[in-house]
């Protein structure tokens, strides 16, 4: 089991305020928004500090998380309000004990959702809410056989609907819970270290779909 500590978050981007127009004209089941990361101006951060690093690389978007206990993140610069988010996440590097997902409902550096898993195979639903960091709906970090461990490719997938989160790897459900502190903001990707830095995950064909 692994109980998820306070995050220490060190970046700190600012959702984009604009109205959410998008969801207005689009229809349910069709994308929102998308990135395949091919195209390095397309809008998310890069950034290299002593404890990691953000950018793309070879068509994928590249997480290094070099100090333990911290975690790195970036969004969409879009606004939301329900939606599903997928991506495929792969491990390149560093302890299989690791975390890393998706973002929902990001309001501010210090108030959003996540869902993660990690390498050797465990997951959870949690919330920053004021900076501090809980799990919703389970006290620790649980195991799950639909997570593929080692350095396979995951294919995350996070709804957020009303007040309803739901995880989902591979096609399974893994976790679900509500919380209603949130109900709408941008969308974006997640990775941690626990005690051991070197985190390293990529990040690919990243979908937010109006559900």
């Amino acid at each position: 089991m692994k109980i998820l500590p306070s995050l220490m978050l060190v970046l700190f981007l600012s959702a984009c305020q604009s109205p959410w127009i998008a969801e207005l004209v689009t229809r349910p089941g069709q994308p929102l928004y998308h990135d395949d990361f091919s195209n390095a101006a397309s809008g998310w951060t890069q950034t290299i500090s002593p404890d990691g690093s953000l950018g793309y690389t070879g068509g994928t978007y590249r997480m290094l998380v070099q100090s333990p206990g911290f975690d790195l993140w970036a969004v969409s610069r879009q606004a939301y309000g329900d939606v599903q988010i997928e991506a495929d996440a792969t491990r390149l590097a560093g302890p299989l004990s690791n975390r890393f997902g998706l973002i929902c409902r990001f309001q501010d550096s210090k108030n959003f959702y996540i869902f993660i898993i990690s390498s050797d195979g465990y997951y959870a639903i949690g919330k920053i809410k004021n900076g501090i960091a809980s799990l919703l709906g389970q006290e620790m970090m649980a195991s799950s056989s639909s997570i593929q461990q080692g350095n396979a490719s995951n294919r995350l997938r996070f709804a957020c609907i009303g007040n309803t989160l739901k995880g989902m790897v591979n096609d399974q459900v893994i976790a679900l819970t509500s919380d209603a502190d949130f109900s709408g903001g941008d969308a974006g990707l997640i990775t941690g270290a626990f005690d051991e830095s070197g985190v390293e995950v990529i990040f690919d064909n990243f979908v937010v779909y109006k559900p």
